[in-house]
């Protein structure tokens, strides 16, 4: 018999197959149908996937937090950042180094207020603009 032959008869292709290769004292067994569990094994439920969103506020007072606002990040919460209350070298610092956070998660930082900064990891997305508002503090405020 050749392999043509053999897959023909493996698939039932050949139409003698029943005639020819099968003995009389050979029973033939009925194909047997798995029943498929009425409830599907591969649905999740929406509720257990999504975890509140948290916005971490943050006034820092030396630049050691700076650490500590990164770890937020990288727990995948955005982070609001007041500079307010430190020195204009600190918090260019401060700024620097979540630049360089920000940077390596994939994440993002934008200037929202006088000295207010929003630093947001790459799950979430910032929509719209204030650069208009920002510019016209910015004169007033020329600390940053």
């Amino acid at each position: 018999m050749t392999i043509k032959s053999k897959l023909k008869t493996f698939f039932f292709l050949d139409d003698d197959y029943d005639d020819h290769n099968q003995d009389e004292n050979e029973k033939v067994e009925p194909l047997k149908v798995q029943k498929q569990s009425s409830k599907p094994q591969n649905i999740v439920s929406l509720q257990s996937v999504q975890k509140a969103a948290k916005v971490i506020l943050v006034e820092p007072r030396v630049y050691a937090e700076a650490q500590d606002i990164t770890d937020h990040l990288k727990s995948r919460r955005a982070v609001v950042v007041n500079l307010q209350r430190i020195g204009h070298e600190e918090g260019r610092q401060i700024v620097d180094f979540l630049s360089g956070a920000v940077y390596a998660l994939n994440g993002d930082i934008q200037k929202i207020g006088s000295s207010i900064f929003l630093c947001t990891p790459d799950n979430v997305e910032i929509s719209g603009n204030i650069s208009e508002l920002v510019r016209e503090q910015d004169y007033q405020d020329t600390r940053w």
